[in-house]
C-alpha cells in the first residue's frame, strides 16, 4: 500500500476497512481483466522471448489501465524455468510450441496493488493441461481451509497447501505460498519477515492487524512443480477477499 493510502487508513473504522477492501478487489479485478486480454489477444505464444511477453504486457497495462508501476518484479516463465520460485532469475527463455507458461505481475491501479498470476499450456500435453487447471482448484482448498479456521498461522496454511498438492500428485514449488499485500517486498523472507509469508515459521494468526491498525490481507499463492518432467505451474490472488471469505 502506498504511504498515502496508509496514512488514510491508519486508525480507521468499519467504513474506511471497507473501502480498502472494495479498492483492493477493484485492483484485483482489472489484473484479472489484463490477463484475460493477455490470452485473447495472444500474447503468451511460441517463438517469443520471456522478456518479450513481459514487455507486451506491461505495454497492454498500460493501454488499458494507465499502469506505469509495478511494485515487484514482472515475471514470464516458460518450460524448466517454470520450477524456478520467485527469488530465483532465470535467463531469457524463447516459448517453445508445446510449452507451459506463467506469468506473475503485480501492478499498481491508482494506488492500489493487486498480485495476479496465471498459467497458460500451449500443445495438448494432457500432464501439462492437468497441472494448469489444477491450480485453482487446490488455491480454492486452501481458502477453504483458511476460511474454517479464525485462528490459523501463515506455517499451518503452508502446511496445507503442501498437503494438498502432494495428494494431487505435484510437488510444491515455492519456500513460501504467499504473503501480506503490499507490506513487505518478497526479498525479505527471513529473520523478523517470516511472520509476513504464508511460510515455515510464519507463527502469528493471519487475521490480526498490522502496526497501523489495518487489518491484514493476504495474497494466497499455489505454484505446482513436476520436477521429473520439467515444469511447473502457478496460480496467485486474494485470499481473504471476495467468494465470500470470511476475512
Amino acid at each position: 500500500m502506498t504511504q498515502e493510502a496508509g496514512t488514510q487508513d491508519r486508525g480507521s473504522g468499519t467504513a474506511e476497512e471497507s473501502a480498502r477492501a472494495t479498492a483492493l478487489l477493484a485492483a484485483q479485478g482489472q489484473a484479472a481483466a489484463l490477463f484475460a486480454e493477455i490470452g485473447s489477444r495472444g500474447l503468451v505464444a511460441p517463438g517469443r522471448g520471456e522478456r518479450e511477453v513481459s514487455d507486451a504486457v506491461r505495454d497492454l497495462a498500460h493501454e488499458m489501465f494507465g499502469v506505469r508501476r509495478y511494485w515487484h518484479k514482472r515475471i514470464v516463465r516458460s518450460g524448466p524455468n517454470t520450477l524456478q520460485p520467485y527469488r530465483q532469475n532465470p535467463p531469457d527463455r524463447i516459448i517453445a510450441e508445446d510449452d507451459i507458461v506463467f506469468c506473475d505481475f503485480g501492478p499498481l491501479f491508482e494506488e492500489w496493488e493487486a498480485d495476479f498470476g496465471r498459467t497458460f499450456v500451449l500443445g495438448d500435453d494432457p500432464v501439462k493441461h492437468r497441472l494448469r487447471d489444477d491450480l485453482p482448484v487446490l488455491f480454492e482448498a486452501g481458502r477453504r481451509h483458511f476460511a474454517a479456521r479464525p485462528d490459523i498461522t501463515g506455517e499451518e496454511l503452508y502446511a496445507e497447501v503442501v498437503r494438498l498438492a502432494e495428494a494431487a500428485g505435484w510437488g510444491f514449488g515455492g519456500p513460501h505460498s504467499g504473503h501480506l499485500l503490499g507490506e513487505f517486498p518478497h526479498e525479505k523472507v527471513d529473520g523478523a519477515e517470516t511472520d509476513s509469508y504464508i511460510a515455515p515459521g510464519s507463527a502469528r494468526p493471519m487475521r490480526r492487524t498490522d502496526g497501523q491498525g489495518r487489518r491484514c490481507h493476504w495474497i494466497l499463492e499455489i505454484h505446482l512443480v513436476d520436477r521429473e518432467r520439467g515444469f511447473g505451474g502457478f496460480h496467485e490472488e486474494l485470499l481473504d477477499l471476495g467468494h465470500d471469505v470470511p476475512a
